[in-house]
Protein backbone atom coordinates (compact mmCIF):
# COMPACT_ATOMS: atom_id res chain seq x y z
CA UNK A 1 0.00 0.00 0.00
CA UNK A 2 1.31 3.42 -1.09
CA UNK A 3 2.39 6.25 1.98
CA UNK A 4 -0.13 8.32 0.04
CA UNK A 5 -3.00 5.69 1.32
CA UNK A 6 -1.65 4.44 4.86
CA UNK A 7 -0.03 8.11 6.61
CA UNK A 8 -3.00 9.41 6.30
CA UNK A 9 -5.17 6.62 7.36
CA UNK A 10 -2.90 6.14 10.06
CA UNK A 11 -3.34 9.62 11.08
CA UNK A 12 -6.85 9.61 10.81
CA UNK A 13 -6.88 6.05 13.23
CA UNK A 14 -5.05 7.87 15.44
CA UNK A 15 -7.23 10.87 16.52
CA UNK A 16 -10.44 8.34 15.61
CA UNK A 17 -9.09 6.09 18.57
CA UNK A 18 -8.28 9.36 20.91
CA UNK A 19 -11.87 10.37 20.28
CA UNK A 20 -13.33 6.96 21.16
CA UNK A 21 -11.18 6.43 24.49
CA UNK A 22 -11.93 10.41 25.15
CA UNK A 23 -15.68 9.19 25.26
CA UNK A 24 -14.51 6.74 27.54
CA UNK A 25 -13.30 8.16 29.96
CA UNK A 26 -16.08 10.56 29.83
CA UNK A 27 -18.47 7.28 30.57
CA UNK A 28 -16.28 6.74 33.32
CA UNK A 29 -15.98 9.74 35.36
CA UNK A 30 -19.61 9.98 35.18
CA UNK A 31 -19.96 6.42 37.16
CA UNK A 32 -17.14 7.17 39.53
CA UNK A 33 -14.70 5.41 38.19
CA UNK A 34 -11.43 7.55 38.58
CA UNK A 35 -9.03 4.87 37.94
CA UNK A 36 -10.10 3.76 33.99
CA UNK A 37 -10.69 7.67 33.61
CA UNK A 38 -7.45 8.70 34.29
CA UNK A 39 -6.02 5.97 32.09
CA UNK A 40 -8.58 6.63 29.54
CA UNK A 41 -7.95 10.45 29.83
CA UNK A 42 -3.76 9.70 29.37
CA UNK A 43 -4.28 7.38 26.28
CA UNK A 44 -6.56 9.61 24.63
CA UNK A 45 -4.03 11.98 25.10
CA UNK A 46 -0.65 10.07 24.09
CA UNK A 47 -3.51 8.66 21.17
CA UNK A 48 -3.78 13.05 20.09
CA UNK A 49 0.32 13.43 20.76
CA UNK A 50 0.94 10.13 18.12
CA UNK A 51 -1.53 11.98 15.76
CA UNK A 52 0.13 15.28 15.81
CA UNK A 53 3.33 13.76 15.03
CA UNK A 54 2.30 12.08 12.35
CA UNK A 55 0.55 14.75 10.87
CA UNK A 56 3.58 17.06 10.71
CA UNK A 57 5.20 14.09 8.85
CA UNK A 58 2.63 13.86 6.72
CA UNK A 59 2.03 17.43 6.05
CA UNK A 60 6.59 17.06 5.50
CA UNK A 61 6.66 14.07 3.20
CA UNK A 62 3.35 14.02 1.22
CA UNK A 63 1.53 16.80 -1.05
CA UNK A 64 -1.70 18.86 -0.27
CA UNK A 65 -4.71 17.00 -1.05
CA UNK A 66 -6.89 18.74 -2.58
CA UNK A 67 -10.87 18.22 -2.46
CA UNK A 68 -12.10 17.24 -5.79
CA UNK A 69 -15.66 18.83 -5.54
CA UNK A 70 -17.36 21.92 -6.32
CA UNK A 71 -20.44 23.59 -5.28
CA UNK A 72 -22.80 23.63 -2.25
CA UNK A 73 -20.31 20.38 -1.14
CA UNK A 74 -17.31 22.41 -1.43
CA UNK A 75 -18.71 24.98 0.52
CA UNK A 76 -19.47 22.81 3.33
CA UNK A 77 -16.16 20.89 3.23
CA UNK A 78 -14.45 24.72 3.66
CA UNK A 79 -16.76 25.47 6.32
CA UNK A 80 -15.71 22.29 8.15
CA UNK A 81 -12.07 22.43 7.44
CA UNK A 82 -11.67 25.81 8.92
CA UNK A 83 -13.38 25.34 12.37
CA UNK A 84 -11.51 21.79 12.21
CA UNK A 85 -8.55 23.92 11.93
CA UNK A 86 -9.31 26.45 14.41
CA UNK A 87 -10.56 24.03 17.33
CA UNK A 88 -7.58 21.56 16.64
CA UNK A 89 -5.40 24.94 17.65
CA UNK A 90 -7.50 25.88 20.78
CA UNK A 91 -7.41 21.96 21.62
CA UNK A 92 -3.63 21.29 22.04
CA UNK A 93 -2.93 24.20 25.07
CA UNK A 94 -6.10 23.33 25.95
CA UNK A 95 -5.51 19.27 26.73
CA UNK A 96 -2.20 20.35 28.03
CA UNK A 97 -3.49 22.31 30.78
CA UNK A 98 -6.92 19.82 31.55
CA UNK A 99 -4.05 17.17 32.09
CA UNK A 100 -1.77 19.13 34.35
CA UNK A 101 -4.75 20.11 36.52
CA UNK A 102 -5.67 16.24 36.88
CA UNK A 103 -2.03 15.35 37.53
CA UNK A 104 -1.38 18.13 40.50
CA UNK A 105 -4.58 17.25 41.65
CA UNK A 106 -6.42 20.55 41.45
CA UNK A 107 -9.72 18.47 40.78
CA UNK A 108 -11.95 21.63 41.02
CA UNK A 109 -9.81 23.54 38.32
CA UNK A 110 -9.44 20.27 36.15
CA UNK A 111 -13.35 19.76 36.20
CA UNK A 112 -14.24 23.11 35.13
CA UNK A 113 -11.36 23.10 32.00
CA UNK A 114 -12.38 19.48 31.20
CA UNK A 115 -16.13 21.30 30.65
CA UNK A 116 -14.59 23.13 28.25
CA UNK A 117 -11.93 21.05 26.35
CA UNK A 118 -13.77 17.67 26.24
CA UNK A 119 -16.58 19.02 23.93
CA UNK A 120 -13.90 20.99 21.83
CA UNK A 121 -11.59 17.52 21.44
CA UNK A 122 -14.15 15.32 20.48
CA UNK A 123 -15.47 17.44 17.38
CA UNK A 124 -12.04 18.10 16.84
CA UNK A 125 -11.86 14.14 16.70
CA UNK A 126 -15.14 13.47 14.57
CA UNK A 127 -14.75 16.42 12.21
CA UNK A 128 -11.24 15.11 11.47
CA UNK A 129 -12.82 11.92 10.23
CA UNK A 130 -15.42 13.58 8.76
CA UNK A 131 -12.83 15.38 6.54
CA UNK A 132 -10.94 12.58 6.09
CA UNK A 133 -13.55 10.68 4.43
CA UNK A 134 -14.63 13.74 2.15
CA UNK A 135 -11.83 14.14 1.21
CA UNK A 136 -10.96 10.05 0.25
CA UNK A 137 -14.78 8.85 -0.38
CA UNK A 138 -17.41 11.24 -1.23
Amino acid sequence: MPLEVWLPLLNTSLIVVSGAVLLLGFFFVKKGNINAHKASMLTASAFAASFLVVYVIRYLVLEETVFAHQGWIKAVYLILLVVHIVMAIAIVPLVIVTVRRALRGTFDKHKRIARITFPIWLFVAVSGWVIYWMLNYL
